[in-house]
């Protein structure tokens, strides 16, 4: 938990792990792949970030099957074919002192669409789409497709691939996972009453719907070595109108996290919304912060805080008064993937530049950081 010296360019100790600063890549679909394999993109994209300066970066949404990605162009980690490309990618970020983790995920009924950049359909068989999956034969939205519901044998052959991504992505390098329960991708539809009417001991409860996520949280915690982390991003509330009745909200986020920390998670990486068309989401500066913050308190775990957070000082500031241990950035990183290393000068901390990037003058390289202007 957060100590009262502990600032944005403080380490972080997760388990065996001791992160150089408390800034980390938030994960980024890119849908770049083709049949889930990483390649020069995700390369660039990563090692970017990672001569950036940034103490973590997580890799966008790998699907744990075919069958959970978001679109046909998403990363995956479902087959031991797609390890190579992963650990050609974890060896370059350690070369730049950065940790690698890697977010696993299933899209549930969010599936087997188009990339965002077209308009907006379901992807037929003939286009390489598939038949989705989520607790209930609940359509998220218009265009998108109607799901089956899952029965036990689905949602076992769920868990064993979590599992076995698990496993990949330690042959693969990377020092931690991050479970993907957020943004209205599956885990999230068991957690929200607004995709999850089941009449099971999956649906109705606060304890059955949380059922599901948990058996894969605690699948995944015994197979991931007991020296490293494990994250969960939550969506810390559906953000839905009353007139949808019951949602998915902070309370009971607070009381899943609490059940995160009994089942040995290491930091809950605070989002959210995703799952309802019809969410009403106050978007301005920080507008996650509260979540992580309540989170932080009341369920005694380390958190992330992410969401236009933009300011070196804002984000230090978060880190200062304890409302998260931890800051994910996305966007921020994508306008400038040296953001941590100017965040530095800015808040006159210590970092290393590159190498590459040090001023040589009569032949001999000077270990004196770059001059540049802030903001510029």
């Amino acid at each position: 938990m957060t100590q009262p010296t502990d600032h944005l360019f403080a380490p972080l100790k997760l388990r065996s792990l001791t992160l150089p600063n408390r800034i980390a890549v938030s994960p980024m679909c890119e849908y770049s792949s083709i049949d889930g394999f990483a390649n020069e993109w995700h390369l660039v994209h990563l090692g970017s970030r990672a001569v950036g300066g940034a103490g973590l970066i997580i890799t966008e949404a790998a699907a744990v099957n075919s069958e959970g990605r978001i679109t046909p162009a998403d990363l995956g980690i479902w087959k031991d074919e797609h390890i190579p490309e992963l650990k050609r990618i974890t060896t370059f970020l350690h070369q730049h002192g950065t940790y690698a983790g890697i977010q696993l995920a299933h899209a549930g009924r969010k599936a087997s669409m188009s990339v965002p950049w077209e308009p907006t359909r379901t992807m037929p068989a003939s286009e390489g789409g598939w038949q989705p999956v989520a607790p209930s034969a609940i359509r998220f939205d218009e265009p998108y497709p109607l799901p089956t519901a899952l029965d036990r044998a689905g949602m076992d052959k769920i868990v064993a691939d979590f599992l076995a991504a698990a496993h990949r992505a330690l042959a693969a390098g990377f020092d931690l996972v991050e479970i993907h329960s957020a943004h209205g991708y599956l885990l999230h539809q068991f957690l929200s009453p607004l995709s999850n009417h089941r009449t099971d001991e999956y649906g109705g409860s606060f304890e059955n719907r949380t059922r599901f996520p948990l058996e894969v949280v605690k699948a995944v915690r015994a197979a991931w070595p007991k020296h490293l982390p494990l994250f969960v991003r939550i969506s810390a509330t559906d953000w839905a109108p009353e007139s949808l009745g019951a949602s998915w909200d902070l309370p009971q986020s607070v009381a899943f996290s609490k059940l995160l920390k009994q089942a040995d998670v290491d930091l809950v990486d605070v989002s959210t919304g995703g799952n309802h068309p019809a969410q009403q989401i106050p978007v301005g500066s920080g507008y996650q912060v509260h979540h992580s913050d309540t989170i932080h308190r009341e369920a005694q775990i380390p958190t992330a805080a992410v969401g236009m957070i933009t300011e070196p000082a804002q984000a230090d500031q978060i880190v200062r008064t304890g409302q998260a241990d931890l800051i994910l950035l996305a966007r921020e990183l994508l306008r400038n993937p040296y953001w941590p290393l100017h965040a530095a000068a800015v808040l006159h901390q210590s970092t290393t530049w590159p190498v590459q990037y040090l001023r040589s003058a009569r032949g001999k390289t000077e270990p004196r950081q770059p001059v540049f202007t802030p903001g510029a």
